[in-house]
């Protein structure tokens, strides 16, 4: 029983160590290949509304448009599309003067 516990206790700490390194290998060979595609991406969820089990609403955009979804477990319809607003410029600041 003692050789049993004593195994335990070396084999326990090394497990959670391989989950542990592969957890963060995983969520580092993620971010590497993520970072070559961002600029190539034609198409951005913009947000999602979560409505009751298996359906949710999602925006997406898509070539300068919006487009909203409906998802459910059978599919996806589209139930709207409108034109993506423009992004807000910076405001300018103006220097005061005495």
């Amino acid at each position: 029983m003692i050789w049993y516990l004593a195994k335990m206790a070396l084999l326990l700490p090394i497990l959670g160590l391989l989950i542990w390194g592969s957890l963060k290998l995983t969520k580092m060979m993620q971010q590497r290949l993520s970072r070559g595609e961002s600029n190539q991406r034609s198409i951005r969820l913009v947000e999602t509304c979560f409505l009751g089990p298996g359906m949710r609403v999602a925006v997406i955009e898509f070539r300068g448009r919006e487009i909203l979804l409906g998802c459910t477990k059978q599919g996806l319809t589209r139930l709207g599309e409108v034109a993506a607003p423009m992004p807000k410029p910076a405001p300018i600041e103006l220097e005061n003067r005495p």
